[in-house]
């Protein structure tokens, strides 16, 4: 295989060792290193012992990512405040169809299950993303963690209990989800607080991630008043120098806010039926500043 041969097979993989990496740190500058790395030990391997380039770059790309995960676990101990992770552009536009395929690589995406993949541990994580969001056979899954397929197929079975109690048991239709983003944001510019009281789930969370280095809430607030209350109070603050756009992150709509022209914050929505059931804000610069704003 000459150096082209090389380049384009990791190439056709990259998106997919993005969307393993992603998913197993929840920021994207750590899955690029690790895709960045995973490209060095690739193009330096001998070329005798690659039967299938991409099992190959997913093993790679894996076990990079158990051992960063490893390692950033002591660092997120010592974060500021609650944290989220990073946003991900998932808006590819009309050239990536609406597939089952891609409804099911949305949700492992998503915030709410992203929050709840935090608390496995690394290689359950492993498993569930390879298992659950790219389908992967238990068989490779084993060989790319140096496991049996009899404890692979135990830590899978405990990390899909784990996220099936934790994440949302609840379907909302993206227009539907669309719609009621458009309401909240509305509402809040508006000034209306009846009217974006009325959106929100009696028990409603808002969960801000700052790491401290802006304004956000550093514990979770909780019910429809409180939480409310900070929304409305947050949008009376802003001036003419913010702009809201609507975009697409970690599978679902989310309003951007922008602070002359440069990305501010994210938020994001829970949707149970027709009210919010959780609101997230990324305030944390370091996580905005790979968002492209065209």
């Amino acid at each position: 295989m000459n150096a082209d041969a090389v380049t384009h097979a990791f190439e056709e993989h990259r998106s997919v060792l993005t969307g393993v990496a992603y998913r197993m740190l929840g920021r994207i500058a750590d899955a690029e290193d690790v895709v960045q790395e995973a490209w060095l030990r690739w193009s330096s391997a001998s070329r005798e012992d690659v039967r299938e380039p991409g099992a190959f770059l997913v093993r790679i790309t894996t076990r990079l990512a158990v051992d960063r995960l490893r390692q950033l676990r002591v660092r997120r101990e010592a974060y500021v405040g609650p944290w989220l992770p990073e946003p991900f552009v998932t808006d590819y536009g009309p050239a990536v169809p609406d597939t089952a395929e891609q409804a099911v690589l949305a949700d492992s995406v998503s915030v709410a299950v992203m929050v709840v993949l935090e608390s496995l541990s690394p290689l359950e994580r492993a498993v569930f993303v390879l298992r659950e969001a790219f389908g992967f056979p238990y068989e490779e899954i084993a060989a790319t963690l140096d496991r049996t397929e009899p404890a692979v197929r135990r830590l899978a079975g405990r990390a899909r209990r784990h996220v099936e109690e934790r994440k949302p048991r609840y379907d909302v239709d993206p227009a539907r989800r669309r719609d009621l983003t458009e309401r909240f944001l509305a509402a809040a510019a508006g000034g209306d607080i009846e009217a974006l009281l009325s959106l929100l789930a009696s028990d409603v969370r808002l969960v801000g991630d700052s790491g401290g280095k802006t304004k956000a809430p550093l514990r979770i607030i909780e019910s429809r008043d409180k939480v409310g209350r900070f929304l409305f109070a947050v949008a009376q603050g802003q001036g003419a120098k913010f702009e809201i756009r609507l975009v697409e992150v970690n599978g679902g709509p989310a309003a951007l806010v922008l602070s002359d022209g440069e990305p501010d914050s994210v938020f994001q929505l829970d949707v149970r039926g027709d009210v919010i059931q959780c609101v997230y804000i990324v305030r944390n610069p370091d996580k905005l500043s790979g968002l492209t704003v065209v």
